[in-house]
């Protein structure tokens, strides 16, 4: 991956961008090809989107790879997903580091096997001293689960009067988060034609602005992600107000 220089944000251009990156397994067998074939170039195009962010103004994505629900899938699709994340991992790591690009990682680790979390921490490690991209990855995520996770630490420092339940507001409750360190998007891209958001940034995307496409994510190029980011800037988002 090249080295990638942040340019000026484009006027009107989202700040942070989150992708729902649906449509892998149909992409596959609709060539006949196993699910896990759709999910190899699902990832490919990864690469090329991260590349395009500076171009577009986009500072902040967020992309959902696995949700608290995609344990359901069959063991041979959940073991080859976590293998791809791995090589993924493995094969990314000097490239994204090299091109500036921070990531973190978001979601339950607590079911994911030690060898996987183990790669995780030390990419974040590897790249955190990155700023040109802030890349961040929903592994084991879910919103619903997010919610209830930072009720529980919340709840648990009221218990240790660490805080009083007059402290606790949509401020507090937001600190306690696995995105924390992330601004709210601005933006929410659902590849593949379906027009839901799957239990993704829930609190997050109270405000964002929603783009459902047809595509199916392994051929969502950089270019179609570019135009729907050049498009964001003619929305006018009042967040509950109305304009003069």
């Amino acid at each position: 991956m090249a080295k990638i220089t942040t340019s000026a944000q484009s006027s009107g251009a989202p700040f942070h961008v989150a992708c729902i990156m649906d449509g892998n397994g149909r992409w596959a067998q609709m060539r006949g090809r196993p699910r896990l074939v759709g999910h190899h170039m699902g990832a490919k195009r990864v690469r090329e989107i991260v590349q395009r962010c500076p171009d577009a103004g986009v500072t902040h994505l967020t992309l959902f790879a696995f949700s608290t629900e995609n344990w359901k899938r069959t063991q041979t699709e959940v073991a080859g997903l976590m293998r791809l994340f791995r090589r993924y991992i493995i094969n990314e790591a000097k490239g994204l580091k090299n091109a500036g690009v921070r990531v973190r990682f978001i979601g339950d680790r607590i079911r994911l096997e030690d060898s996987l979390v183990k790669m995780m921490d030390d990419l974040e490690m590897l790249t955190a001293d990155n700023s040109s991209v802030h890349l961040t990855i929903a592994l084991n995520y879910g919103g619903r689960d997010e919610v209830t996770r930072a009720a529980r630490r919340l709840a648990y420092e009221i218990e240790q009067g660490e805080l009083t339940h007059k402290d606790v507001d949509a401020e507090t409750l937001a600190r306690f988060l696995d995105t924390r360190f992330l601004p709210d998007p601005d933006l929410v891209i659902r590849t593949s034609g379906e027009a839901r958001i799957s239990n993704f940034l829930l609190w997050q995307s109270a405000y964002a602005e929603y783009e459902f496409i047809d595509t199916l994510w392994p051929d969502f190029s950089a270019d179609e992600f570019q135009r729907i980011v050049e498009s964001y800037g003619s929305r006018e988002r009042r967040f509950g107000g109305v304009t003069a």
